[in-house]
């Protein structure tokens, strides 16, 4: 079978299993000094240090040219800037704040010194903005260019993950989605001289703000589950419904856009904000009185947007604003995906 055939998910389901059944061997160290808190699968691995009240979190995401971007829509320094947003918000979706980076740049030898030196300031620039240190990393000779970032980061509550969704749960994002992905539509139409490539939504597709102070405040207000919003807004409340063994219903008129997006794009802003991805944000759910406490936490923007139910794990509902279900016109992003 290819990978084709199997999908990114699946793919994921099945390294989870290899490598959970090795960390589960009976010949693994029983007095290690820590405790495996969040396994492989979630937006982040977290570790507690058993000598402490510290856990650590640890995830990775790559961004291949003309797979994550292309010169024509993400200059250099927003790149730098973007990759390290997608390392942090899933750090942010765990309630935790990041710590460090390790880089590894995979380069063409044609690739200017002046690109790479644009790369690092976006870097910089975020982790600056979110306190987080680049402390190493590796370069490599490579056909295409590629950017990986290892980041670690550290909670002080117990981490929030996607397996803690139950039926009765509201469902809710700490802000705005669809933003990104009208942002990317707009930059690919830019390379025909039709729109500018600085406006709000380009804005937020370039350089997205991961939500973690968000995220601290949803572990204070008793939340346990949560994800951040990198695939769409459905697919990626599969994935969570999926891991809880759950369903959930969407409603689509409470889902949270800015007015740029209706406004650029009024016939399909919908289709952008539930399948878009890229925003960041986070999805979360909780009891009602909980979801009360979390939603006074958050700054304007966080939406409740439907609720977790019983049903076939994993799908996802989307009702109109008169409650008839909705035909899903679209689907989230899957790498392996034909």
């Amino acid at each position: 079978m290819r990978v084709s055939e199997l999908g990114e998910f699946g793919l994921i389901e099945l390294v989870q299993q290899w490598t959970r059944a090795g960390a589960d061997s009976p010949n693994s160290p029983a007095t290690q000094p820590y405790r495996l808190s969040v396994p492989n699968g979630d937006d982040a691995a977290a570790i507690t240090f058993l000598n402490g009240p510290v856990t650590e979190l640890y995830t990775t995401d790559t961004m291949v040219d003309g797979i994550h971007f292309t010169a024509a829509t993400t200059p250099w320094r927003d790149l730098g800037w973007k990759a390290i947003a997608s390392n942090i918000s899933d750090v942010a979706a765990m309630g935790g704040e990041p710590a460090t980076a390790l880089i590894t740049l995979g380069l063409p030898p044609e690739t200017l010194v002046a690109d790479i030196r644009e790369l690092y300031a976006g870097m910089i620039e975020i982790c600056d903005e979110y306190d987080a240190r680049i402390i190493g990393g590796d370069m490599v000779r490579s056909p295409v260019a590629f950017i990986t970032v290892a980041l670690t980061g550290i909670a002080t509550g117990e981490p929030m993950v996607r397996s803690a969704a139950a039926p009765g749960h509201l469902v809710a994002v700490s802000g705005p989605v669809g933003g990104s992905a009208g942002g990317l539509r707009q930059l690919l139409a830019n390379r025909l001289g039709e729109t500018p490539g600085n406006s709000d939504l380009a804005k937020q597709h370039r350089r997205p703000l991961p939500h973690v102070s968000a995220g601290k405040a949803l572990v204070s207000a008793g939340v346990g589950c949560a994800m951040d919003v990198s695939d769409g807004l459905a697919d990626d409340l599969g994935k969570l419904c999926a891991a809880s063994r759950v369903a959930a219903t969407i409603f689509a008129d409470q889902v949270p856009t800015i007015t740029a997006l209706s406004n650029a794009f009024p016939d399909d802003w919908l289709d952008l904000a539930l399948y878009g991805g890229e925003d960041y944000v986070l999805l979360f759910t909780a009891p009602g009185d909980i979801m009360d406490v979390a939603i006074a936490e958050l700054p304007a923007g966080a939406t409740v947007i439907g609720e977790i139910t019983d049903g076939e794990p994993g799908s996802v509902t989307i009702l109109d604003a008169s409650g008839r279900v909705m035909h899903r016109s679209a689907s989230g992003w899957d790498h392996f995906a034909d």
